[in-house]
């Protein structure tokens, strides 16, 4: 696992071929992984895009205690495991606790910090002993120049292989804004800033007892943010996202992402 992380880290941080990381909210099931996994893999080889898959065994932090936070930590690992060994491609899942992080650590790629929890130091050290590749969600809650002092944690901790991602920050109740200042500003950390474009078009608390959201939107982002100098976008994807059991009403149907990472790679050429 050390080896393919550092050989994933080596393409990440060389930054010359486009990063998608992308997949189902929350592990619904193991044949909806297979599914997205699939589709996406095909799409990225063909379009020579780095592809990291992802998936959240617990959504730790859904509105209501009432809805689905999926299969919990040892199913959803090893429904992550297999998607690694059938197709060949990189996992990412958030973790919760450092108890979380250790046993992730040894099924994942990258360990991701959720964006309500990115200033928890302990968090934070616990994913980068993993020596996994961590990815820091910026808090809806943090300035751009704030988020360099959770860089400056995981740095302090050890943390080499560091990805920053925007996904949008507070504005008002119910809404965010995704302010395409904070790419550059980011990028000044010295590591590989990722763009959520689905996250930043949530509308939190939007849905009563769930969260709204906008998913039209996403692609708008998605695209401005590549302008912006993004290295990659974290997108989530579902064939039926009305039907998803998780942030269906933010994210981009299936069907759309390869015309969609299509387009990001013109306008990445563009402005390179």
């Amino acid at each position: 696992m050390a080896d393919s992380s550092d050989k994933l880290w080596k393409i990440l941080s060389s930054q010359r071929r486009f990063t998608l990381i992308a997949g189902p909210c929350v592990i619904e099931s193991e044949k909806l992984c297979f599914k997205v996994a699939g589709v996406l893999r095909r799409t990225c080889e063909k379009l020579g895009i780095t592809y990291v898959f992802k998936a959240s065994y617990d959504k730790a932090n859904r509105t209501s205690g009432k809805s689905f936070r999926g299969p919990g930590l040892r199913q959803g690992l090893e429904t992550l495991a297999k998607v690694r060994s059938e197709f060949g491609v990189p996992v990412l899942t958030d973790v919760h606790t450092e108890a979380e992080a250790f046993e992730a650590g040894e099924a994942a790629d990258v360990l991701q910090i959720p964006a309500f929890l990115c200033r928890q130091t302990d968090l934070v050290n616990a994913a980068v002993f993993t020596g996994r590749i961590v990815n820091l969600k910026k808090g809806q809650f943090l300035s751009p120049s704030e988020m360099g002092h959770v860089v400056k944690k995981a740095v302090e901790a050890g943390g080499k292989k560091i990805l920053v991602t925007e996904r949008g920050t507070t504005f008002g109740y119910n809404n965010l804004v995704a302010d395409m200042r904070s790419i550059p500003m980011m990028r000044r950390f010295g590591f590989p800033v990722i763009f959520d474009a689905t996250h930043s078009v949530q509308l939190p608390g939007g849905g009563g007892n769930k969260s709204g959201g906008q998913r039209e939107f996403a692609p708008v982002l998605a695209r401005c943010a590549v302008a912006a100098g993004a290295s990659g976008v974290f997108v989530e994807t579902h064939p039926d996202p009305d039907h998803a059991l998780s942030d269906g009403p933010n994210m981009v149907p299936l069907a759309q992402m390869p015309a969609l990472l299509a387009t990001l790679l013109k306008i990445r050429a563009a402005v390179d």
